[in-house]
């Protein structure tokens, strides 16, 4: 990452990150890290290694708190705890989401609720939670992480590609909402990006070949490209953008 453009603005600025310890996440923290930025992340699985490493690599420790997304009162919790630590949060980054296939012949109810909860309700109660904290310090950025699966359009994981559309609709009424308060809402939606879990369960040599057919650019994706973009979404180079999707796929879909 010794590529990255530097954002001034993002030193010493309070950030919070859910899924912040793994695949896409773990490149956030990093990216964020080594702007200086004052990172608290969020995920089930302790992430102390993560930010012992993280310490180690940038000079900068992430504050790791240890939490379900789908636990709102515990989410909530932890925007407080971050907030003690670093100050009022400035940029949340919504990236955690669980992509898990689904038949749709026979997804239950609680199936459908349970990918609701991380993957949409989830981004609502964490932008809640930075709304007060925010408007109180003059304003912020919200980076609501989507995918192209709902642009393309995909199969095989309805509620994920369901939760990937609202998250849209989402960005888009709070912008209007909050922009008064200098609060800007944007969507970043990657296309497939290889992280070791996609890699593990899903990266068929077929299924790439075929994927990567569809790109414009033919490089196999990693979390690592999706950093500059967030970056500059949460960075004040960007102050006048807001309700917008922006895309980083290799050239699959088109937008506009």
């Amino acid at each position: 990452m010794d590529n990255l453009a530097i954002y001034p603005d993002l030193k010493g600025r309070s950030v919070f990150i859910t899924g912040g310890g793994s695949g896409i996440g773990a490149s956030l923290t990093e990216g964020f890290l080594r702007q200086g930025a004052k990172v608290a992340f969020v995920q089930r699985r302790d992430g102390t290694a993560f930010a012992d490493e993280m310490a180690e690599k940038t000079g900068n420790r992430p504050l790791f708190i240890a939490c379900d997304i789908t636990d709102t009162a515990a989410l909530k919790a932890a925007v407080d705890q971050a907030a003690t630590a670093h100050g009022p949060v400035r940029v949340l980054v919504n990236n955690a989401a669980n992509d898990q296939r689904q038949d749709t012949l026979t997804l239950t109810p609680d199936d459908f609720d349970w990918s609701m909860a991380v993957n949409l309700r989830s981004y609502f109660f964490a932008i809640q939670a930075v709304l007060p904290g925010m408007k109180a310090a003059g304003g912020g950025s919200v980076v609501n992480f989507s995918s192209i699966s709902y642009m393309m359009p995909d199969s095989g994981y309805a509620p994920y590609i369901t939760a990937n559309a609202g998250i849209t609709g989402l960005t888009r009424t709070l912008a209007a909402e909050f922009g008064a308060d200098r609060i800007r809402l944007n969507t970043l939606a990657p296309g497939w990006v290889f992280t070791p879990k996609q890699l593990e369960l899903w990266a068929e040599p077929a299924a790439v070949e075929a994927h990567l057919k569809r790109q414009k650019l033919k490089d196999m994706m990693k979390p690592e490209d999706i950093v500059g973009g967030t970056l500059f979404l949460a960075s004040d180079s960007s102050r006048m953008m807001t309700g917008q999707v922006m895309v980083i796929d290799g050239g699959v879909v088109v937008t506009g």
